[in-house]
């Protein structure tokens, strides 16, 4: 069995062996099973885990509108901060790559299946075989009655705790200031994309617009916090290893943008809701990872209270 899969396996049972009674345990991926199939050059795992629909990613590009209504979006946060809370509390490891593509909706409505499997007796998927194996162009399942609650997946690159980290890790859009300045990070990292990806989703945005490059993520970090605490910033590599020990070090030549108030990159929201809802962003959007508040405490957060009734 190859290293990734062991790994993989091994983060499935630690989860598994988690307390049943936590509620984030059903905001999670769980495993069934795992089955081998032998291939050409080789043997492929295979992980066989509880059916779902399709990814926040993909429900995005389906939506008209392209973002989550704010009841929809404080589910998905919902359900995050739980997975997040049992993972980080009760389990100990840490999820690297959360983003749009790895939060899947559950169904509960078995009928895309049914139609699924029909659709696919009267008008079979395109394929194309070559000498060694046969190719099949994926079918896209319909949009079900009813959706399930969101689901976090792909634990392939999960880390434990137990060591200290610095690796360069998250996607590049939702990396936290910790990865992008080399400060020792845990569990905060997947604060700070709790914020990105409301953001994201709220508005079907990403926060950088052109190639990403993290001196211009930093830039654009800084214009909206202001610059970063020198505590902080004398924590990371980058600052170890340089002989400049000033912010502009981080910068490279790169101008920052305009300041820009936090609030005012809101502008779907007005009045209360606006208000309890640019505090929840500010619980999770900060430079120092100890000030941020923890998944269990979002989880009592007024505006996600509000919007859940």
């Amino acid at each position: 069995m190859g290293g990734e899969v062991e790994h993989e396996l091994n983060i499935y049972h630690r989860l598994n062996q988690g307390p049943k009674y936590h509620p984030g345990r059903a905001a999670v991926q769980t495993l069934i099973n795992l089955f081998k199939v032998s291939g050409p050059d080789s043997e492929h795992h295979c992980l066989v885990h509880p059916l779902l629909w399709d990814s926040m990613k993909v429900f995005l590009a389906r939506n008209p509108i392209h973002r989550l209504p704010e009841v929809m979006l404080a589910v998905v946060l919902q359900r995050l901060f739980l997975a997040l809370d049992f993972t980080h509390s009760e389990c100990h490891i840490i999820h690297t790559d959360i983003n749009a593509g790895n939060i899947m909706f559950g169904i509960e409505d078995d009928d895309v299946f049914k139609e699924f499997e029909k659709d696919e007796k009267m008008d079979l998927s395109p394929r194309k075989k070559t000498n060694r194996r046969v190719v099949y162009v994926s079918r896209q399942l319909q949009v079900p009655k009813r959706l399930g609650p969101p689901v976090l997946c792909d634990f392939g690159s999960t880390v434990l705790r137990e060591t200290e980290h610095d690796d360069d890790v998250q996607p590049d859009i939702y990396r936290s200031p910790e990865v992008i300045l080399q400060v020792p990070w845990s569990y905060p990292i997947l604060l700070i994309f709790g914020m990105l990806v409301a953001w994201h989703l709220f508005y079907g945005t990403d926060p950088e617009h052109h190639k990403y490059r993290s001196r211009a993520h930093l830039a654009a970090v800084i214009a909206v916090l202001g610059l970063p605490p020198l505590d902080f910033i004398n924590r990371g590599k980058l600052n170890r290893n340089s002989s400049q020990k000033t912010v502009s070090t981080f910068q490279a030549g790169i101008q920052l943008p305009a300041s820009t108030a936090l609030e005012a990159l809101e502008t779907n929201l007005d009045g209360k809701e606006k208000e309890l809802f640019m505090q929840l962003m500010r619980k999770m959007l900060q430079w120092r990872p100890e000030d941020r508040k923890t998944a269990g405490e979002l989880l009592d957060d007024p505006w996600l209270r509000e919007q859940l009734g």
